[in-house]
């Protein structure tokens, strides 16, 4: 039977954050990704949550594909060496480059860059132009606020139905990967 997951992208902060098990969770997401044999898409930088899941990923034989580009790299992120990297001219191109190579999406905490990234996946499935999951691991409840905004959206009517989208949470790496797995 074919997996209907090969890779995924996980979005992720360039930091750390100030909970160390964001780091932890992080490290955990990329050693599964990689005993799964579930190619890593990510935003390519050596830095935080992101250069964490990518060496995880690495660390355990890992395939991963590291989208990035020029502007990002002079401004605050160095790039992962070692990997496949991509450039691309723009933000918009990368996650267009992303969203092309994935299968499915982990989000993982992270600041405006990260929420910027699944709001566009969510607004493509809004729309119809996407069914492919996205996966959230709410480490120490970090995604709670977005879900009550999200219900808050729907109660007040501009989101239709939440359960329209395709979307999965777990509150620790192990059954993050489970739902992955069973998907």
């Amino acid at each position: 039977m074919k997996r209907n997951i090969n890779s995924i992208a996980v979005y992720c902060g360039h930091e750390y954050g100030t909970d160390p098990q964001f780091a932890r969770d992080a490290a955990r997401i990329g050693e599964l990704l990689a005993r799964n044999k579930l190619k890593l898409i990510f935003g390519g930088g050596d830095v935080g949550l992101m250069g964490t899941v990518c060496n995880a990923a690495l660390d355990n034989g890992g395939a991963v594909l590291g989208v990035t580009t020029k502007h990002i790299i002079d401004r605050q992120e160095p790039a992962h060496t070692g990997i496949e990297l991509r450039m691309t001219d723009s933000i918009n191109e990368r996650k267009t480059e992303m969203f092309n190579e994935s299968d499915a999406f982990i989000i993982l905490p992270g600041g405006l860059g990260t929420l910027n990234e699944l709001s566009d996946i969510m607004t493509m499935q809004q729309i119809g132009e996407t069914k492919k999951p996205l996966f959230f691991l709410d480490t120490n409840h970090f995604w709670r606020p977005f879900g009550r905004l999200f219900v808050h959206m729907q109660n007040n009517g501009f989101i239709e139905n939440v359960h329209h989208y395709t979307i999965f949470s777990a509150t620790n790496p192990d059954e993050l990967m489970t739902k992955i797995l069973n998907y």
